[in-house]
């Protein structure tokens, strides 16, 4: 399966301007991931006959390979899958819990009043990414056509980690960052032994763009699961190996926290969008989030305001600003507390948020959380239209900067997104799952999939999919045009104490100066940012069955079809 892989590009014409990227188009299968090898990857699998579940698994481990700074098989993951024959839409939760062992006074002992952000102390919830490979492989065996063989779907990403891969130029800044010494709590990685000893070389010197990598305990570790299945994972030697570790050098999980873990699947949630169904996965996703900014966007005619406009700008601000306050009241594992979703998206819930909406003001009595969060997401539809939006993630760029000994997996650190205050809605107890800013999404029209999109980028993922939806549905952009448009972020970077809305150089002075006297404490950004965010769609045509997709090029991604 290492043979070259054709890649079908197209040459439509874009509308936004003649520097964007053509938007990819294809008859049969077609891929969009952040990383051109694990596009390449997840091609060469729908063209040997995979479908679209096994295609994403091959994207997926080539990922956590090559794009360690964003992903690694030591994360979590959120699954939509729609399967073609049996005409249904299922939502899988492959996310990772707290240990047994994991409490408020198991930190509180240890002298802390919030959970480190990076080391073992961190790497509080087990991993939940290769359960989601299991169960989603599993099920698309037993219902949908043609499933290759489970250790097939490993093979690129085994020679990638055994024979090395090219560091690209978004690897190297990043592990510039990740060894900033200034910053102890968010970096200075360089502290961590087990990170240094594979992301730097043994001279000291940070691999640059083009130097290749190689991860031989890594290999081995995907070579053990290709052989034994994800099981291996939770309750074979990988799992044993991790969990050692992790106890080695004081932290709470244990072979049993794994051995214990599944994926669920769970209800999509959904609300309509001018006469199209959008769906997403419920809590402990805020997927609820993603789906509230479309809910309060029903109630405005985004049209009539013009692409780019301040009005457009304002608007989405305001209506992202009042979703993340239901957001942050209510979002936690639903396993813990009751969450209203249906009341939190139904119309009228929508309408009286839109009603709060001052036009020619910034509302400021709303506070999001940190936009924090390193992620990819994926998009894939096959050619007997089965379709995957899925999304992967360890949290912050490099998660919590340890790899477990001799597995060569990264660990995560979204377990330090609990607080350690036990009246806060996303507290700390064993065995529950933290509030998530993961989600993918779908768009369905007339009852069958219609789009697929989602993005990188933690806080700014509701936003940025609500961008999407906007410029695609309500002013008819192309699909490639839609991901390049100038974006923004509302919210707080690390360390920042005052919520920030950043937006893109390319955004006129002229708007950004009607934003800032309507009170939003606008900084402009670079013109093409990962700040706000990695992201990709898929359009599928319902009278030709032709696929569009695209790639954002402030990533490395690429949208390839056959």
């Amino acid at each position: 399966m290492l043979m070259a892989t054709v890649m079908c590009f197209s040459m439509l014409s874009t509308t936004a301007g003649a520097a964007n990227r053509p938007t990819t188009m294809a008859p049969n299968g077609i891929v969009t991931t952040p990383h051109y090898l694990a596009s390449a990857a997840a091609l060469e699998v729908l063209e040997e006959g995979g479908n679209a579940v096994d295609a994403a698994i091959a994207a997926q481990a080539t990922l956590a390979v090559v794009y360690p700074q964003y992903t690694s098989m030591g994360g979590d993951a959120f699954w939509l899958i729609y399967n073609a024959d049996k005409d249904e839409l299922k939502a899988l939760n492959a996310s990772g819990r707290s240990g047994e062992k994991t409490t408020i006074d198991f930190y509180k002992d240890k002298g802390y009043n919030k959970i480190p952000s990076r080391g073992y102390l961190a790497a509080n919830t087990v991993p939940g990414t290769i359960s989601g490979w299991g169960e989603a492989y599993e099920y698309a065996e037993e219902t949908m056509d043609l499933s290759m063989e489970w250790d097939e779907l490993l093979e690129r990403a085994i020679h990638y980690a055994e024979k090395g891969y090219p560091v690209t130029p978004n690897q190297e800044r990043w592990t510039k960052t990740a060894m900033n010494p200034d910053n102890k709590e968010l970096f200075d990685l360089g502290r961590f032994k087990t990170f240094t000893d594979i992301f730097v070389k043994p001279n000291g010197e940070l691999y640059k763009t083009g130097d290749v990598l190689v991860q031989k305990d890594l290999a081995k570790t995907l070579k053990r699961i290709a052989m034994n299945g994800a099981d291996e994972f939770y309750k074979g030697q990988t799992a044993k190996k991790i969990a050692a570790d992790i106890q080695a050098n004081g932290g709470s999980l244990t072979f049993e926290d794994f051995a214990n873990h599944k994926a669920d699947w769970v209800n999509p949630i959904s609300v309509d969008y001018r006469g199209y169904q959008a769906y997403n996965v419920p809590p402990n996703s805020q997927g609820m989030a993603s789906l509230s900014i479309l809910n309060i966007l029903n109630n405005f005619d985004l049209k009539s305001m013009g692409e780019g406009s301040a009005d457009y700008y304002h608007v989405m601000v305001e209506a992202t600003k009042q979703a993340f306050a239901d957001r942050d009241k209510w979002l936690t594992d639903p396993d813990f507390a009751k969450i209203p979703v249906d009341e939190l998206l139904s119309k009228e819930h929508g309408k009286k948020l839109a009603a709060r909406i001052d036009m020619n003001k910034a509302a400021e009595n709303v506070k999001p959380l940190d936009p924090k969060g390193d992620t990819v997401w994926l998009g894939i539809v096959d050619k007997d239209g089965n379709a995957v939006s899925v999304i992967q993630s360890h949290y912050f760029d490099w998660g919590a900067g340890v790899v477990a000994k001799d597995t060569g997996v990264l660990l995560q650190n979204r377990g330090s997104f609990f607080s350690l205050d036990p009246n806060h809605v996303n507290d700390l107890e064993p065995k529950k799952r933290t509030f998530h800013t993961l989600n993918p999404a779908m768009l369905f029209k007339d009852g069958k999939p219609f789009m697929l999109y989602g993005t990188q980028g933690g806080e700014g993922q509701p936003q940025t999919q609500a961008a999407l939806v906007t410029r695609f549905v309500d002013f008819g952009m192309t699909v490639q045009d839609a991901i390049e448009a100038p974006r923004w972020l509302h919210g707080r970077n690390w360390g920042e104490t005052a919520n920030g809305l950043r937006m893109e150089g390319r955004i006129p002075q002229s708007v950004m100066d009607e934003m800032i006297r309507r009170g939003h404490p606008v900084k402009k950004i670079d013109d093409y940012t990962d700040q706000v965010g990695q992201s990709g769609m898929v359009v599928i045509d319902p009278a030709t069955n032709v696929k569009f997709a695209g790639a954002d090029p402030r990533g490395e991604g690429a949208a390839v079809g056959y």
